[in-house]
């Protein structure tokens, strides 16, 4: 077996609180990043790509065919987005259940027969 001398323990022990210090510095400075996200009404590009999920090329090319709302900044150099237009557009397609699917079509055979008889 192994005999390991305090000064090297010491070492891997310094090492480890080392690795885990910047470990929950950048899990402190995501939370940090995500609270000021939450809290902001006009995001830049990088802010929207967290927000939507989507690269920032997606965005790009989403832009430029004009399939999302966004804003341009005096000089047109830079694009915003509305945190609010933003989710209404992540929302705009519903899709329904099939529970819903399914009550729709009985309420239509149910209407349907009756206009028939009427």
């Amino acid at each position: 077996m192994r005999s390991y001398g305090l000064s090297y323990i010491t070492f891997a022990v310094n090492i480890k609180k080392t690795v885990m210090d910047v470990d929950i510095r950048k899990e402190l400075d995501e939370l940090k990043r995500l609270t000021v996200l939450a809290a902001k009404k006009a995001l830049n590009l990088d802010d929207a790509s967290a927000l939507t999920g989507l690269s920032k090329s997606c965005l790009y090319k989403k832009t430029h065919k004009n399939e999302i709302p966004y804003y341009k900044s005096n000089g047109g150099k830079y694009l915003y987005f509305d945190r609010n237009e933003l989710n209404e557009w992540m929302l705009n397609v519903r899709f329904k259940t099939n529970d819903e699917v399914e009550g729709e079509a009985a309420a239509l055979l149910i209407n349907g027969k009756k206009r028939k008889r009427g």
